[in-house]
């Protein structure tokens, strides 16, 4: 809901088959692994929404947020899926430059956009032609990668159509709509970038937040959100924009494999509060093909395993979506010069450069007994050293390969010097055995 007028959302079932080709139009509920929507990106990877957040610390009202959208022990619920026999959910269209666009009129006119929206008859609805709900419409061209989102959509014809609100995106930036202005979701956020989608969980990959919704909230919004659709003024209630993460120890070894990934996707980017609804409620792409198992595996995700961040250190301009991006692993450091030796005694190749270190943490993780080498910081194995031709190796500096020649000498005067050691025992011996002076000769 925009406004926070309803606080118990119905569960609507979504519209359409997941792939209908239409004149000029695609009506597709999933995309690619990578935040994608047909050929264009969904909004750039430094995007807030597809921005790693598996680092940030702790929001301050984390626990009295969670305690206000049902405790800790409520469940999350998976808004989408194969209910009722039909998907359900928010469908998404994929159209180009042919499809026919119209002027819509808007309930809440000053805080939409009003340019010409690729909107018809075969446009998807969230619930279908018939629904009574939110009624989402949501288009992308991509000739333009433009997004069209509306909220409370009826097709009247291409004079007469309505919606409650209208807003636009493009999908190669990072600029937010105006501070106060909603979209069609209260937040004022865009909804598409936050759907899961069936074809990026088959992937093994998701890389963005996913939008879910809260029965009350503050009267208050944090960036990235624009807008407040809030029940009272309480710091206690989470404002719109409020970003929740699944904590990183939660065992997901005896979930599915596509539960997993949903669930990889919660630790690393978490979800974003963007529209008033039922607590937990996080929403995904009506299509076929949702796994029953993973739907009924998300339901027993209790809230208490998830915590507020605070992402304010993320913001770059708080009129843009930018964020700062985590810092990445620590470049290797090569190892200090050994100490100083004697010269060799063959001229010295010059030498190879020096190896990177692993650093601690890398050498902590890596399998004992793996003679595999590994650069730290890389995320690569390093290729082996190679080896000089038998006929042009060269002692390096350091190379022990060969001995020096002191210790050369030493093992040849030893064998000398044993030998005249033990002449002359042998000599005073026969001396004394006789009765020989040791200064007379011997005959």
């Amino acid at each position: 809901m925009l406004f926070g007028s309803v606080l118990n959302r119905p569960l609507l079932l979504g519209a359409t088959a997941s792939l209908l080709v239409l004149s000029g139009s695609t009506s597709v509920l999933g995309a690619s692994a990578s935040p994608s929507a047909g050929a264009c990106p969904s909004f750039p990877a430094n995007n807030v929404w597809n921005t790693d957040i598996s680092g940030l610390p702790l929001h301050s009202s984390s626990a009295a947020w969670v305690g206000n959208m049902g405790g800790p022990s409520h469940l999350l619920h998976p808004d989408f899926g194969p209910s009722g026999g039909y998907p359900y959910g928010i469908p998404f269209n994929i159209v180009d430059s042919s499809h026919p666009k119209i002027n819509i009129s808007f309930q809440y006119s000053d805080e939409s956009d009003h340019v010409p929206y690729p909107f018809g008859s075969d446009t998807s609805i969230e619930g279908g032609p018939g629904a009574t709900g939110d009624r989402h419409a949501i288009m992308i061209d991509q000739s333009t990668c433009t997004l069209y989102e509306l909220y409370n959509a009826y097709y009247n014809g291409a004079t007469s159509s309505t919606a409650g609100s209208g807003a636009t995106w493009n999908l190669a930036g990072n600029a937010l709509r105006p501070a106060g202005w909603t979209s069609a979701d209260a937040a004022g956020l865009p909804i598409f970038p936050g759907l899961l989608r069936l074809e990026e969980v088959n992937s093994g990959s998701v890389q963005h937040a996913i939008r879910f919704t809260a029965q009350q909230t503050d009267r208050s919004y944090l960036w990235p959100a624009r807008h407040q659709a809030g029940a009272a003024s309480d710091p206690s209630l989470p404002p719109m924009g409020a970003r929740f993460r699944l904590r990183a120890g939660f065992d997901t070894s005896h979930f599915s494999a596509a539960t997993q990934v949903v669930l990889k996707a919660m630790k690393h980017y978490g979800l974003i509060l963007a529209d008033n609804g039922s607590n937990w409620y996080f929403q995904g792409a009506a299509e076929t093909g949702w796994s029953d198992t993973m739907i009924s595996e998300l339901k027993t995700i209790p809230a208490g395993q998830f915590d507020a961040v605070d992402e304010s250190t993320l913001m770059i301009d708080p009129d843009s979506a930018q964020a700062r991006q985590p810092a990445g692993p620590p470049a290797s450091q090569p190892p200090p010069p050994p100490p100083a030796r004697p010269a060799p005694i063959v001229a010295a190749a010059p030498s190879s450069p020096p190896s990177a270190s692993p650093s601690p943490a890398d050498a902590a993780a890596a399998t004992p007994g793996d003679a595999t080498p590994y650069i730290s910081g890389r995320g690569a194995l390093a290729e082996p050293s190679p080896r000089l031709p038998a006929a042009t190796a060269r002692s390096l500096p350091g190379d022990h390969s060969r001995p020096p020649l002191l210790l050369l000498l030493l093992l040849l005067l030893l064998p000398a010097a044993l030998l005249v050691a033990g002449a002359g025992w042998w000599l005073r011996w026969r001396r004394r055995s006789h009765g020989i002076s040791p200064l007379s000769p011997l005959s």
